[in-house]
């Protein structure tokens, strides 16, 4: 996949200013990961989810792998679903309008929640907002194969994390729908979503499949390809046209599904 000649030309002039991420060394990754987040919270504006909404956001520490595989970071993310709903009066919140959401391999597990949510009946969610999510493990898409490039995720990263995730069990048929969300036969019944990626996303190809087959299955989706967008282009471009249009985007598809 020819990045250079196809990357918007602002996001393009933001990603030549990044470290190269290298997976095959976690503990250094994480320390790069942690420095880029720091860079774009240092200008960043107040989350607009509750500045300009008026939500309120519960932020899940869910475990990482690959100290903590699946199905840890999952029994994470529904425990703290779990708590908001039970302390729904305390917090002040509409138990019916309780969100889910994620960015990558955050946006997979929430994915995978919305499903485990469903098939509990324990607690309703209302919207999943599902920002270039990572939801299939066997790496078989035209993306995943051709996407190589070192200055993005790209699929040297893609195994990595998946083996980090669910070990030896990656590319077979004992990986868990919660944990892959694309192996799902029945997506039926799930709740209202929001899917947001990048046309030069290694996601794009599985992304747009579960969006279709989201539809398919009577489940109202309303889905943003953004030409130009490599994986997660608006956290280290956000001053790129291309960027303010995919957050804009993204908040008032939130408002929406909250019904705000």
């Amino acid at each position: 996949m020819d990045l250079d000649r196809r990357l918007d030309p602002e996001v393009a002039a933001a990603l030549a200013k990044l470290p190269i991420l290298d997976l095959s060394d976690i503990p250094t990754a994480r320390a790069t990961m942690l420095e880029r987040r720091a860079a774009a919270a240092a200008d960043a504006q107040p989350s607009p989810a509750v500045v300009r909404l008026g939500c309120a956001v519960v932020s899940v520490d869910w475990r990482r792998a690959p100290e903590h595989p699946f199905p840890a970071p999952m029994d994470d993310c529904y425990a703290g679903l779990s708590w908001t709903y039970r302390q729904a009066a305390e917090l002040d919140v509409d138990p019916e309008r309780i969100a889910i959401g994620g960015a990558s391999s955050g946006g997979g597990l929430a994915a995978g929640l919305a499903l485990l949510a469903r098939d509990l009946g324990e607690v309703p969610v209302c919207f999943q907002l599902l920002i270039y999510p990572m939801l299939d493990d066997r790496n078989v898409t035209p993306a995943s194969v051709t996407l190589t490039d070192p200055r993005v995720w790209n699929r040297a990263s893609n195994l990595i994390g998946w083996r980090a995730y669910v070990g030896d069990a990656a590319g077979t048929d004992r990986v868990s729908a919660y944990a892959a969300p694309a192996r799902a036969t029945d997506l039926a019944g799930l709740p209202p979503a929001y899917l947001a990626v990048g046309d030069l996303d290694l996601f794009i190809d599985e992304d747009l499949d579960y969006a279709q087959r989201l539809q398919q299955a009577g489940v109202p989706i309303e889905l943003h390809v953004y030409p130009g967008g490599s994986h997660a282009f608006e956290s280290y471009a956000p001053d790129a046209a291309l960027a303010r249009r995919f957050v804009r985007d993204r908040d008032e598809a939130l408002r929406r599904g909250l019904g705000l």
